[in-house]
């Protein structure tokens, strides 16, 4: 991007009523208003013209090529994908075939990675200017640093940034003003495309409570019915794009409400899912472009007089053995890094089997840490472990002929080096406990699934139908190998999360006898790896889903969608 270009982005992101006019064929030329107009009447509206969005999302801070699993054929496969340098190289390549170009990124550009952890996200911010982004969205985990950090990292990037759900909290349960701009617009080839952003309201309980202390988050069709009415009507925008952090199964669930009417597609995030078909429903199509950076959504939008009449979309892998990195993203890389890289790529130990954390039910990644939690604490009834999402697979053997594991993947599974707890809790409260855990992910109703994966855990035996009704799902629970009995008391251990409250433990409310350890998550991960390398960690079974394969790659049913 010119430097003129980058200036006007700047300038117009401060425009009144949060709006950010952008036209880059004529920002790319000057900035002078009265040129611009001149370059937008030399645009023949009359003839059909291609303009391209282009969506990533969930990147998590993987700024190398990674191992990536694909589902072919039923059954796992894995090759290299994503890097910045190689998305860079994509982005530019789209580009020059079409200069009508408009490049977003949707959230969690600043957790997910040790360099992210010890520059508090600093590094990130002239690699993703780099990019030459035009526009952002916060994602669920840019409250990772706290809310003043999260308003110097993103207000630090060159491009508009945009949340219409996302205001300061003046306390008392009093909502202040939008932190970010509501909306931006696109001025393009005769057309205005207009964009409302909106970011996961379910913040303060999935994640700690005190990263997102100091904001009030809403939900989408609170203001989404008034903003679309603003952009059709008062601003006259033709086109109206949601890019949103919700997850697949909440943006499905948003697209089917009325207060969605008017907004023609959401480009999603958060769920890290694949979509590679849009999802037809009742107001809106809804895509999500993947996660890691191993793949960049495309959406085709082909206007005429000043309208859109018609649409493409495609998932473009971003293979990058095949492609030549961008050089200056390369050099930018190799110089935030160089004074993290010995450590971050420092050999812990070895695993004989790929690592790796896509399945819904149980992957080797969180055996590896539930086992690591059970050698540290064999005293412990139950280890919990969270069910996260982030953190690319590991499968690419070393001259050992087994599967390196570093300190920086140690970040890349756990980015919060949490205290260690222990407490105690009845049989019943475990019970109650794993059927909430259980409809965050599978329920029926998809605008209440929340956006992990099955809750993890070791010492115990769930068996349990996914799709059942609520509080009907766990159909039997031993600890070790003996039926729950719901007035016994047992121990259970879980990372501390910073804001629950004393008697609260992996979300569970009214645990006994709290008590923090001398450890944390990644003085334990690296202690059982260096002591008992190499490993093994196959997934045990302790959790054994009924009515769905232990394949699981997806939470979202009841559409025409296929995770591969």
């Amino acid at each position: 991007m010119s430097n003129n270009r980058r200036s006007f982005l700047k300038s117009v992101g401060t425009l009144g009523l949060g709006a950010a006019i952008i036209s880059p064929l004529s920002a790319i030329a000057n900035t002078n208003p009265s040129e611009e107009i001149d370059s937008e009447k030399e645009i023949e509206t009359n003839k059909p013209q291609t303009i391209s969005i282009l969506q990533t999302t969930d990147v998590h801070c993987q700024i190398h090529p990674h191992d990536e699993l694909f589902w072919e054929n039923e059954k796992a496969v894995f090759r290299k994908a994503g890097g910045y340098a190689y998305i860079k190289t994509v982005f530019n390549q789209l580009k020059k075939k079409n200069p009508n170009t408009f490049v977003i990124d949707t959230g969690d550009m600043f957790q997910g990675s040790e360099l992210s952890v010890k520059t508090t996200g600093e590094a990130f911010i002239p690699i993703l200017d780099a990019l030459e982004y035009d526009l952002y969205l916060p994602g669920n985990w840019e409250v990772i640093y706290g809310k003043k950090r999260m308003q110097t990292l993103l207000g630090s990037l060159s491009a508009p940034k945009i949340c219409t759900n996302m205001y300061h909290d003046l306390g008392e349960g009093k909502r202040g003003e939008l932190i970010f701009q509501p909306y931006t617009i696109w001025n393009i080839a005769g057309a205005k495309i207009g964009f409302l952003g909106y970011t996961d309201p379910l913040v303060p309980i999935r994640q700690s409570p005190n990263y997102s202390k100091g904001i009030i988050y809403t939900n989408p069709e609170e203001n989404l019915a008034h903003y679309v009415d603003v952009l059709r009507n008062q601003e006259q925008c033709s086109y109206i794009i949601m890019i949103a952090h919700l997850g697949l199964s909440q943006q499905i669930a948003l697209a089917n409400r009325p207060e969605c009417e008017g907004v023609n597609y959401i480009l999603g995030g958060d769920t890290h899912e694949r979509v590679r078909k849009p999802i037809l429903c009742k107001y809106s199509k809804v895509v999500e472009p993947g996660a890691f950076g191993s793949f960049i959504g495309k959406l085709d939008l082909t206007v005429q007089n000043g309208k859109i009449i018609n649409d493409s979309y495609e998932l473009i892998e971003v293979n990058s053995p095949k492609l030549k990195p961008d050089a200056k993203i390369q050099q930018l890389l190799t110089e935030k890094e160089a004074v993290y890289h010995e450590n971050i790529n420092q050999i812990l130990g070895y695993s004989t089997i790929p690592l790796y954390r896509y399945f819904v039910v149980e992957n080797p990644i969180d055996t590896m840490i539930l086992n690591a939690l059970n050698w540290k604490f064999p005293e412990i009834d139950i280890a919990l472990s969270n069910g996260f999402r982030f953190c690319p697979p590991k499968t690419t053997p070393d001259h050992t002929g087994n599967i390196p594991i570093t300190n920086g993947f140690i970040f890349d599974m756990l980015p919060v080096d949490s205290t260690v707890r222990t407490a105690k809790v009845t049989g019943k409260q475990l019970k109650n406990w794993l059927e909430k855990e259980l409809n965050n992910v599978f329920a029926k109703d998809a605008s209440k699934r929340f956006g992990g994966w099955v809750v993890k855990f070791k010492g115990m035996e769930v068996r349990f139908n996914a799709f059942a009704e609520m509080d009907n799902r766990v159909q039997s629970i031993t600890i070790k190998n003996t039926p729950i009995d719901p007035d016994k008391l047992y121990s259970i251990l879980a990372c501390e999360r910073d804001g629950d409250p004393v008697d609260m433990l992996c979300r569970m409310k009214g645990v006994l006898d709290p008590k923090n350890t001398n450890s944390t998550l990644h003085s334990v991960m690296s202690e059982y790896i260096k002591q008992n390398s190499p490993l093994t960690p196959t997934p045990q079974k302790n959790a054994i889903i009924l009515d769905a394969p232990e394949t699981l790659l997806t939470q979202v049913t009841g559409v025409d969608y296929t995770f591969r």
